[in-house]
């Protein structure tokens, strides 16, 4: 008779161990549209990045309501607050024009990553 052996959930928050992390073209502090979805056309900041799952939370969009019970350190209540939506979901807004725009890299000279919007070619600032 064979052995069991018991799997760890693949399922883990964050992503699987090996699994590589998402390259994403938003950073935390940049402003987006939502393109696609219950919240589309809505504006925001970026508030979390989560490269593992390939994930941001905005300011505003995607408000979930959660019930806490209260504890003997904490008040209960109704919270409302943003979960993470899909990155490919959202659009960086071009700094000129403030229109939603592809983003494009480019390497200086002396190693750094520039981030380039498409529409207008201008530089997008990182906002740390």
């Amino acid at each position: 008779m064979r052995r069991l052996v018991y799997r760890k959930s693949e399922r883990r928050r964050g992503g699987e161990a090996g699994e590589p992390r998402v390259k994403l073209h938003i950073t935390k502090g940049d402003r987006v549209r939502v393109m696609t979805g219950e919240d589309a056309g809505t504006e925001g900041t970026v508030l979390r990045v989560l490269p593992k799952v390939g994930r941001v939370v905005v300011e505003g969009v995607n408000m979930v309501t959660k019930h806490r019970r209260p504890g003997p350190n904490d008040e209960g209540g109704i919270i409302h607050f943003p979960a993470p939506i899909d990155a490919s979901n959202v659009m960086l807004l071009d700094p000129k024009t403030n229109e939603p725009t592809r983003v494009r890299r480019k390497k200086d000279k002396d190693g750094t990553v520039e981030r380039l919007s498409v529409k207008s070619g201008q530089p997008i600032p990182r906002n740390r």
